[in-house]
């Protein structure tokens, strides 16, 4: 394969067909690629649009981030999911202060030894921000790949992994622009050679593709075996006065660790009945009113939560009232926001 001609043709496509995201700046800044980066890892580009300005906003140096607390951190990530990269970003913050005087490292090697910095992020910043000769791999980019090749093999596996960093390795050495060409790569697998829907009229790299000529485009690559889903079910229960609402917070590891949430206990086995929740919070059965219940569907969870309002006060050393308005400053999980907005409380 004529890899300096593939190159040549990627890096013409994304100079007239990028999308416009406001990390791509004509001179890029070194700690918002690093957001907005960490932000992309398992998060579709729509939801960090939302979520990316006001970050900044809020935290607009790596100082101003590093200076934060946790909680400060995780109520601005609130969406998001997946927030042990909010504690990881947050952490990587406080490094680049610390160890290298505010100013993001350039090289890959000193950006790995950041908290939370794997091989393709420390690629993306070294290529895209400081134009090093860095490869990159994501899911993206193993697709266009293994289609490009016409390799009908699984994406995740070890020898497909290591394989596409070798030939996105001599893709990068064959460009005139690695920023342009890591960034026209993963372009291409986000709204051209995509999972389903390929618009393979629209590559500009299409006269290349053995997929494409062999007939196998749609099924390249073999599916990945689905993560398997355990059950968690969920009481929650709101209590409201005087425009402030009754949270607690969650343990330290686990799911949604160290986040806000109103009372809360959990079964693997089956839903908490009412006089269990009673019990546990030490009120009367006929101080419970239903208001809702929903399911939340994460990567490895499928949450079944059950709402209900308390008519009295409830009790506990870890409880405490927080005024409506102040809730916006605490990071609360997607699915307890929709508790609250379910009982008005928001």
């Amino acid at each position: 394969m004529n890899d300096p001609l593939l190159t040549s043709k990627l890096e013409a496509w994304f100079t007239s067909n990028a999308r416009d995201l406001p990390w791509r700046t004509s001179h890029r800044d070194p700690y918002h690629s690093l957001v907005s980066e960490i932000m992309l890892q398992q998060t579709q580009v729509s939801r960090v649009l939302e979520k990316f300005p006001t970050f900044i906003e809020k935290f607009p140096t790596v100082d101003s981030l590093a200076n934060a607390t946790e909680d400060q951190v995780l109520a601005m990530w609130a969406g998001l999911g997946y927030y042990r990269r909010a504690r990881m970003l947050h952490a990587c913050a406080k490094a680049i202060v610390s160890e290298h005087q505010s100013i993001v490292p350039s090289s890959v090697e000193e950006l790995l030894k950041l908290p939370g910095i794997g091989r393709y992020t420390a690629g993306a910043i070294a290529s895209m921000v400081f134009h090093q000769r860095a490869p990159i791999v994501d899911g993206n980019i193993t697709r266009v790949l293994l289609r490009l090749h016409n390799q009908p093999i699984p994406q995740t596996d070890k020898k497909t992994v290591d394989w596409a960093w070798s030939r996105a390795d001599d893709i990068v050495n064959s460009s005139q622009n690695p920023a342009c060409l890591n960034e026209a790569m993963m372009e291409l697998g986000a709204t051209v050679c995509t999972p389903k829907n390929i618009r393979c009229d629209q590559c500009p790299i299409i006269a290349h593709c053995q997929s494409r000529k062999a007939g196998t485009t749609e099924s390249i690559p073999l599916p990945k075996p689905r993560a398997k889903q355990r059950k968690l079910y969920c009481s929650s229960i709101v209590f409201t006065q005087n425009q402030s609402v009754l949270i607690e917070r969650r343990d330290s590891k686990g799911m949604w660790s160290n986040m806000y949430q109103v009372p809360t206990i959990e079964r693997e086995d089956r839903q908490p009945t009412p006089e269990e929740i009673t019990t546990h919070l030490g009120v009367g059965a006929d101080s419970l009113e239903p208001a809702g219940s929903f399911t939340h569907i994460t990567t490895h969870r499928i949450v079944e939560f059950d709402i209900y309002r308390s008519k009295k006060a409830i009790k506990g050393a870890d409880l405490n009232y927080r005024t409506i308005k102040s809730l916006d400053e605490l990071a609360f999980s997607n699915a307890q926001r929709r508790i609250l907005s379910i009982v008005e409380a928001l």
